[in-house]
């Protein structure tokens, strides 16, 4: 892949690899940091990759294994060293969608809330139900790509991301939301 593909590559896929990272990292600070990271570690096997092959399925499989190594050392570094300030990771960075002037200020916050209180629910599942739903929702990936990325069959994607639903609804159910 030369540089004019790469950077057409960036263009088409750039936001969605962008958005998954954030959903991922669970803030907009720390995904922008692991987006940033998966191209500069693309950007580096240019060369080696074929842009007529699933790059945007490699670049989302480089940025769940940099995530993963990112979450091993804080990991070995919190058993050594605890960090406080480093527990708690913040929901910033959700952007308002862009509504027209029609729908009220009441109805934004309200939807933002909702979306905001899906999100955490979302970020709360255990990482071999979230990641896949984070591809399928934030990457717009299909279970056969989701499958390849992970190296799971497709039954089983399809398993975790049926039963990571059913919790979420179980989740949302007992706190009484009921769309």
């Amino acid at each position: 892949m030369d540089s004019d593909e790469f950077e057409r590559f960036v263009l088409k896929f750039g936001k969605d690899i962008l958005r998954f990272c954030r959903m991922t990292a669970g803030d907009t600070e720390n995904g922008d940091e692991l987006y940033q990271d998966t191209m500069l570690k693309l950007l580096e096997k240019r060369k080696r990759l074929d842009s007529v092959q699933n790059t945007k399925s490699y670049a989302l499989s480089t940025s769940i294994n940099l995530w993963r190594d990112k979450k091993r050392k804080y990991a070995n570094r919190m058993r050594l060293v605890p960090i406080d300030s480093m527990d708690k990771m913040s929901d910033e960075g959700y952007e308002i969608p862009n509504y027209d002037n029609q729908i009220s200020p009441e109805h934004i916050v309200l939807q933002q809330s909702e979306i905001d209180m899906i999100q955490k629910f979302v970020a709360l599942l255990p990482e071999k139900y979230r990641i896949p739903i984070y591809l399928y929702y934030s990457a717009d990936m299909q279970i056969s790509g989701i499958s390849g990325i992970l190296g799971l069959p497709e039954g089983t994607v399809k398993s975790r991301m049926r039963r990571a639903k059913k919790l979420l609804k179980e989740k949302l159910e007992a706190i009484g939301y009921d769309r």
